[in-house]
């Protein structure tokens, strides 16, 4: 994309509640040669392709040696539809620093869009404590937790379908 196209894509993303950021990663390993094609694939083959990317772009430093260890980092510019995409690939990749070039001011949300991006923190820190759970349970143990979850989000639907209901006006007759 030529740099006219960029700005265009940007400003557009931008106005309908996108984010353009700076993140910082870093990774460390026992050999130089196996970090930047690490590096190089998690940009181009994963972060390139999370949801509500819309482009990224950056460097990735060559590696030096740190005590037994090499180290290598990456500071990779990265416009993101909104907030949501942004927690996505905050808790995807776990960058060590991330700043928001823009918007400039206040950043300011829908309450649609507040809502969607709590759910979509609810649904990953459910999918952490599964994975954890899944990982350190028995079989049995871990079937009995999945009974209760089940269980909490139906009645987590229930409340919202009588929040939703409580809120849709009734008309009974004429006024």
């Amino acid at each position: 994309m030529a740099k006219k196209e960029i700005d265009e894509v940007t400003e557009k993303t931008l106005g309908k509640g996108g984010l353009l950021v700076k993140m910082y990663f870093d990774m460390h390993g026992e050999t130089p040669d196996e970090l930047q094609p690490i590096m190089t694939d998690l940009i181009n083959n994963k972060l390139l392709k999370a949801p509500g990317v819309v482009y990224c772009f950056g460097g990735i430093d060559e590696p030096v040696k740190s005590g037994d260890l090499y180290s290598t980092s990456a500071i990779i510019t990265a416009l993101l539809s909104s907030m949501e995409s942004l927690v996505g690939v905050v808790f995807s990749f776990a960058p060590v620093g991330i700043e928001v070039i823009k918007p400039d001011g206040q950043y300011v949300m829908r309450k649609n869009d507040v809502q969607s991006l709590m759910l979509a923190l609810s649904d990953i820190s459910i999918s952490y404590s599964n994975y954890i759970l899944q990982k350190t349970l028995s079989p049995e143990d871990y079937a009995k937790v999945q009974v209760d979850m089940t269980l909490r989000k139906e009645i987590g639907k229930k409340l919202l379908d009588k929040k939703d209901s409580e809120q849709t006006p009734q008309h009974h007759g004429a006024v």
